[in-house]
């Protein structure tokens, strides 16, 4: 885990989003807590960097509110899939990146939640 290149990478995020922090973790490691409206929604998300980052992309859980049990474009784990994983480019794709594409994900489950249809293209996986 690349922590020099998460912490520019949290710098740049928080000129982007207003409630971005990192945090430790028991292990060591550090996590990023953010809150990202979706609708008229405030979702508090949890993204976790595996120890190869940047060469693998985060994990994202919603915290809060909880996700519905069943949803679309989920890991049997809990988190999201905001990319597919084959997609995740280390020299392009960074932190402001991932909270961005799971505010488009968060907008998405809104307009499931309501419809019951998962608006846009997926890619099986």
């Amino acid at each position: 885990m690349d922590l020099l290149r998460i912490r520019r990478e949290l710098e740049t995020a928080c000129k982007h989003f207003e409630y971005v922090q990192m945090y430790p973790t028991s292990d060591g490691k550090v996590f990023v807590k953010a809150a990202v409206q979706a609708g008229n929604q405030l979702y508090i998300i949890a993204i976790y960097f595996p120890d190869n980052y940047p060469y693998s992309m985060p994990n994202v859980y919603v915290s809060n509110p909880s996700l519905s049990g069943f949803s679309p474009h989920r890991y049997n784990t809990g988190n999201i899939c905001y990319l597919h994983p084959t997609m995740w480019n280390p020299g392009y794709h960074d932190l402001k990146f991932v909270i961005a594409r799971t505010a488009k994900w968060l907008s998405k489950y809104e307009v499931w939640k309501q419809k019951r249809r998962w608006p846009g293209a997926g890619i099986a996986h």
